[in-house]
């Protein structure tokens, strides 16, 4: 069973791709990480992206560097993540918002594979999204999230084989992470082309649910993605709106980005 697949499947019963956010752990405060996750849910997201901050996030555009350049400054910690993951499940349990953990592998190993793992589903966490794992490089962490019940989210991109593409889809559980742009995050003024084609790729590949991540900014966006894929991500532009205008301006931008969301099923699907 996958939590973010039934809240995938959910939202393409009612005729519309799902809503992905993504918020940095612990910025700009651990406690307004969370209000603006639960700002995320309640005007919107379906499901919720928490980061962990790392010191050297080499797919991260300048805005999410800088946030979590400013989270480890002020003293976040790999394990607080826990905290802000079971706040947020908790606040948005009536929501049946899904709360996945977006990391880089070498906090999940120094913590201990199966330590990670226990404390992420013992919190209420759906899974865990991985940019810097391979599946050929994921046996320990396929076993541990098999044995917790987490899914697992890896990464496709215009440059993936169909050999690596079939394996990816093959290891992936809950959704296909489609990056739409060759290089480092980072809100973009227009889509790039190519989204379309790997989410075309990934289903060729057998993957029943592929969201599409990288460059979304507006509700046009949202509604462009939204006709062809099964959920649309969003990261930078809603890092921008908490700095900006703090967990409001999250909840604000949620609201316009949800209008975007396609009123029909998918193509595919």
């Amino acid at each position: 069973m996958s939590k973010v697949a039934d809240v995938i499947d959910k939202a393409k019963a009612e005729g519309r791709a799902a809503l992905v956010g993504y918020l940095p752990a612990g910025y700009p405060s651990v406690e307004e990480s969370i209000d603006a996750a639960i700002a995320l849910a309640r005007n919107g997201a379906d499901v919720i992206e928490i980061g962990i901050p790392y010191s050297d996030p080499v797919m991260d555009g300048s805005v999410i560097q800088a946030a979590t350049t400013q989270a480890l400054a002020s003293g976040f910690h790999v394990a607080r993540v826990f905290d802000v993951v079971r706040a947020v499940t908790e606040a948005t349990a009536d929501l049946g918002t899904a709360v996945l953990v977006m990391t880089y592998w070498n906090p999940v190993m120094r913590m201990g594979v199966d330590e990670f793992a226990r404390r992420l589903a013992e919190a209420g966490g759906a899974g865990l999204i991985t940019p810097d794992l391979i599946p050929d490089e994921a046996h320990e962490w396929i076993e541990v999230s098999d044995k917790y019940g987490l899914d697992r989210v890896f990464l496709v991109a215009p440059s993936t084989t169909p050999e690596r593409m079939a394996m990816t889809v093959a290891a992936t559980r809950g959704f296909t992470y489609a990056v739409s742009l060759m290089g480092v995050t980072g809100a973009r003024t227009a889509v790039d082309s190519a989204a379309r084609e790997v989410v075309e790729s990934a289903r060729a590949a057998g993957a029943e649910r592929v969201c599409v991540g990288l460059g979304v900014s507006n509700a046009e966006h949202v509604r462009e993605i939204g006709a062809y894929a099964d959920g649309v991500i969003v990261g930078t532009a809603i890092v921008s709106a908490l700095r900006e205008g703090g967990p409001d301006a999250v909840g604000n931008l949620a609201a316009e980005l949800r209008s975007g969301l396609a009123r029909t099923a998918p193509a595919g699907t």
